[in-house]
């Protein structure tokens, strides 16, 4: 699942780490999941979280064993949204330009 429109005007690591996020919204992800599903440079992938969690889209929670990342609800895509399944050209070069 693809973070909400809106949120995809950030940075390629910022996104892929929403991205990857909003996939596991429910559960979280530890660092070490997030550097697993996002193609990174571990920097790139903190400067990233940084940037996010002072921008309010995750937040951080100490879990009984493990510390956990969270997306924002807001970032998440209503599931009852009618959403295409393969974006065509022009939805693909809309997101590209970040319009």
């Amino acid at each position: 699942m693809r973070a909400r429109r809106e949120f995809r005007n950030r940075g390629d690591v910022e996104v892929a780490v929403l991205d990857a996020l909003v996939d596991r919204a429910e559960e979280g992800m530890t660092v070490f999941e997030v550097r697993a599903a996002v193609d990174a440079d571990i920097d790139d992938i903190e400067t990233a979280l940084a940037a996010l969690k002072q921008d309010g889209l995750i937040s951080v929670e100490n879990g009984e064993d493990r510390v956990v990342i969270l997306v924002d609800e807001r970032v998440v895509p209503d599931p009852d949204a009618e959403q295409a399944a393969d974006p065509g050209f022009l939805e693909a070069l809309r997101d590209r330009l970040g319009l």
